[in-house]
């Protein structure tokens, strides 16, 4: 395994910063990188499960990596010779969930000892492309996917995921022409306790938010970049119910490092950029440091992994991994992060 040690030490970087009376400060100096899994896959869906990380990717591939020296498992998922492109994971207790990009939609559940694999929801038609899923709790979870009828594609379970339900129309606020969404990270869709955010791109990028578990709705503009098809929000994360950040760009411009990093405040009803012209340019994910205060946060993409300690106004490189697709905390102190045919530890000191 092999482990390449990263030092901060741009004393610039690390000078404490006032801003809104508050001091904001870096809380590791230094990031040991190994690598835990090597094989031809695409990654773009992963989530830690205690001394585990589940992951699910292209040709129909999952599994899991230990992070303590254990035994790994992987698995493929064939259905009538189709061999899915896995984009999002969610997990409950007891079983993992995947679900691909494409029609048609395959929706799986697997038990986390591997033994029992089962198709639990499947839809067919031209646009069917599912981006991104999660659970609020061991019940209840959620799907969401491209417009197939001028809405979301949204599907629900309210029994562990053994039966999934797709929302009408009638119930979800209408998206735009050449509004949709990005599979790019398993990250445009946040489910926090009865509050669900979900991230748009394209023509026009958009935060949809409900605060009674999807039954009602609200639209918030944006002012990152949009207007053309690969543009607008890849991916976001809240810290807690008002604090959320958000990052993507143009992805046909990937050097472009302004209009690409937002914040709010408030919940997500109004956003501001940040980061002007400084650090990456599209980035595909991005997520909060546990325990910052949403101070911290690190993003991955073709420019590298950034990190940030002012909620995002300064940014430094801390990886040159230019081939990265998503990242997630195990603890403050490890995160994993997966893309082109690997998955690797960071590990911060």
């Amino acid at each position: 395994m092999k482990k390449v040690l990263f030092f901060l030490v741009t004393a610039s970087f690390f000078s404490c910063k006032k801003e809104e009376n508050k001091d904001f400060k870096a809380s590791f100096t230094a990031v040991t990188i190994d690598t835990l899994l090597n094989e031809e896959i695409s990654i773009r869906a992963i989530t830690p499960d205690n001394d585990k990380l589940w992951y699910a990717g292209s040709n129909g591939k999952y599994g899991s990596v230990s992070l303590s020296g254990g035994t790994n498992f992987n698995g493929v998922a064939v259905q009538d010779s189709i061999l899915p492109e896995f984009r999002a994971i969610a997990q409950t207790k007891s079983d993992i969930f995947i679900i691909n990009a494409g029609s048609p939609a395959l929706l799986y559940k697997i038990s986390k000892n591997g033994k029992q694999v089962k198709l639990v929801y499947t839809e067919m038609g031209e646009k069917v492309f599912y981006d991104s899923m999660q659970f609020r709790n061991d019940s209840e979870g959620m799907a969401i996917g491209d417009p197939t009828d001028g809405c979301f594609s949204i599907i629900t379970t309210n029994d562990g995921g053994n039966t999934w339900i797709k929302k009408n129309c009638g119930t979800i606020p209408g998206t735009t022409e050449g509004e949709a969404a990005f599979a790019a990270s398993n990250t445009n869709l946040i489910l926090k306790g009865n509050k669900t955010w979900i991230a748009s791109g394209g023509k026009k990028s958009r935060i949809f938010f409900s605060d009674d578990k999807g039954n009602n709705w609200k639209v918030f503009d944006t002012p990152i970049v949009q207007g053309s098809e690969m543009t607008g929000l890849f991916s976001v994360d809240f810290y807690n119910d008002k604090i959320g950040f958000g990052v993507g760009g143009d992805y046909e411009q990937p050097k472009k490092n302004n209009t690409n990093k937002i914040i709010t405040e408030d919940g997500g009803k109004t956003w501001r950029l940040t980061g002007e012209n400084k650090g990456f340019g599209y980035a595909s994910c991005v997520q909060y440091l546990p325990g910052s205060d949403g101070n911290e946060l690190l993003t991955v993409g073709p420019s590298g992994v950034y990190y940030s300690f002012d909620r995002g106004e300064n940014w430094k490189k801390i990886a040159d991994d230019t081939t990265l697709h998503t990242i997630r905390f195990k603890d403050k102190k490890t995160a994993l992060a997966a893309g082109q045919n690997k998955i690797i530890r960071l590990s911060f000191k």
